[in-house]
């Protein structure tokens, strides 16, 4: 495999820090210190990576899971740290659901509570700061799992596949929501472009950085195309799984249920 053909669904990831390949265990902690760097411009960071359509795509995520508006509906919200979905599903449900945002980066997490303490949500949030392979909860927790442009930085996605599978109640519904392969013509080319070229540019004009963004994108390329991710959620124990992709495959939603 070359250092930028995509990873599949026998894995890859773990070792895959962008194009560059490390050792086992060392990806978390470069993981951690993109995020470090970029937690208080992450929604401009998002702006610039899907030219303002991940606002869309995240309408379209909660739109797909329709939560119950219901004060015993519950939600973890994975490597959510600033908020975005959380935010979006507490809303959704008329402010009655509950949702708990956790994440491996505190930077991000003080972003989202300090986020959710400015529009009056904070009742409906908790903020966890765990590690998305060995998640702190109970078996049979939550009724949803989400996660946003999350999965491609966990190192080790089938442990994290296979706990998010743990924490759900039987019937709870995983979605994720990634940036994966386009599928239109010229499309894939144009977004190269955009990707290898301008990202790491507009990103160091906004944050003074470009080597947060160059991993980014890089990571985006590696991360497994949408059958072979549909795959490895099957391989987690989900059922009913299917994906739909968003802008000719820039972007993909992946859904599973734990029945």
């Amino acid at each position: 495999m070359s250092d930028r053909e995509r990873t599949s669904a026998n894995g890859g990831m773990e070792t895959s820090y962008g194009f560059r390949q490390v050792g086992a265990g060392e990806k978390q902690a470069l993981v951690n210190d993109v995020f470090h760097k970029v937690a208080k411009r992450y929604d401009i960071m998002n702006d610039i990576m899907s030219a303002g359509l991940h606002r869309a795509w995240k309408d379209a995520m909660i739109a797909a899971l329709n939560p119950r508006k219901d004060p015993a509906y519950r939600v973890l919200d994975v490597a959510g740290g600033t908020g975005d979905i959380a935010f979006r599903i507490v809303e959704a449900s008329d402010r009655l659901a509950h949702a708990t945002v956790l994440d491996i980066n505190g930077s991000m997490l003080a972003v989202g509570a300090d986020r959710a303490a400015k529009r009056g949500l904070s009742a409906n949030l908790d903020f966890v700061e765990a590690n998305a392979e060995a998640l702190p909860f109970e078996t049979g927790s939550f009724d949803a799992y989400t996660i946003a442009f999350g999965i491609r930085n966990v190192p080790r996605i089938d442990v994290a596949l296979s706990e998010a599978y743990r924490v759900l109640k039987r019937g709870g519904r995983l979605l994720v929501l990634e940036f994966s392969e386009v599928e239109v013509p010229l499309l894939d080319r144009f977004y190269d472009a955009w990707s290898f070229k301008a990202i790491p540019q507009f990103g160091k004009m906004v944050t003074g950085e470009a080597e947060p963004y160059q991993y980014l994108v890089e990571s985006i390329r590696k991360f497994p195309n949408q059958q072979d991710f549909a795959e490895m959620i099957r391989k987690a124990g989900f059922s009913r799984v299917s994906f739909t992709n968003y802008t000719g495959g820039i972007a993909a939603l992946h859904s599973g249920w734990k029945l």
